[in-house]
């Protein structure tokens, strides 16, 4: 089935868009199985839930206690799960990390961050039929001070092609191209065989992908890559308030709410 799954969003590559968004708990991700080819479950959670200011400090047992919930709010999407900081430092390591990862819950990919200089991990992961998602640019996982979007000089969008160029080459089967200068981002997926999906990183990639919670407006975020499509920390106040009022002045629960 996964086989099928990753087969279909490889053959969106330059005809249809790939659309993927992070989720940490089975009433998100149930939701977003309607629309998305991809749910990943983000090592964003680190910032998004926990308030840590890295990515780094999210560990793999959080990471799969969250992405057991998820999975059970999916049946149609790809599930793909971030390896965490520091659990895929070698070959080795990595290969056993994937595995308890996959069978812990159920994922059907693992995405790690980096190029050239985590190939030989990629390439042993996939030999151990491992799905792996690439990500480069912006690696918020090496990333130490303010965030800045990348491709800004030569040197730097070389290096970056030819990080993409390398992860395609050895067998992902999707590539993250986060804060990468628009016209890198439409030279890399020109020039790699797998899917590209931004984030923050122009309309020309194959896909995008955005933090749900970004999108929903419950983050206090202004990256300018984000498009806040909807205020639920507006209507979740609302209700809240709302709910108060009744229970204070004796209108909830009423008989329909009463055994």
């Amino acid at each position: 089935m996964s086989s099928l799954k990753i087969q279909k969003i490889q053959n969106k590559k330059n005809k249809k868009k790939i659309i993927c968004l992070t989720s940490y708990s089975k009433n998100i991700a149930q939701i977003l199985d309607k629309y998305c080819d991809i749910v990943l479950v983000g090592d964003s959670l680190g910032s998004v839930l926990y308030n840590y200011n890295t990515t780094r400090k999210i560990s793999l047992n959080t990471m799969i206690e969250h992405s057991k919930s998820v999975k059970k709010g999916i049946k149609k999407s790809l599930m793909v799960v971030d390896m965490p900081y520091n659990t895929y430092r070698n070959p080795k390591e990595a290969l056993k990390n994937a595995k308890y990862i996959i069978s812990q819950t159920g994922c059907e990919a693992v995405k790690l961050e980096g190029g050239k200089k985590i190939i030989k991990i990629v390439k042993h992961l996939i030999k151990n039929k491992i799905q792996v998602m690439g990500h480069v640019g912006l690696l918020p996982q090496s990333e130490k001070g303010k965030f800045r979007y990348k491709g800004r000089n030569k040197l730097e969008r070389n290096k970056i092609l030819n990080d993409a160029k390398s992860l395609s080459s050895s067998g992902v089967f999707s590539i993250v191209l986060e804060c990468i200068e628009s016209s890198l981002a439409k030279l890399i997926t020109k020039s790699v065989k797998a899917p590209t999906i931004g984030i923050g990183a122009s309309v020309f990639c194959d896909g995008q992908v955005l933090v749900t919670d970004d999108l929903l407006g419950l983050n206090p975020t202004n990256f300018r890559f984000v498009k806040k499509y909807t205020n639920l920390g507006k209507i979740i106040d609302k209700s809240v308030k709302l709910f108060k009022k009744e229970v204070i002045n004796k209108s909830f629960p009423t008989k329909k709410n009463t055994y």
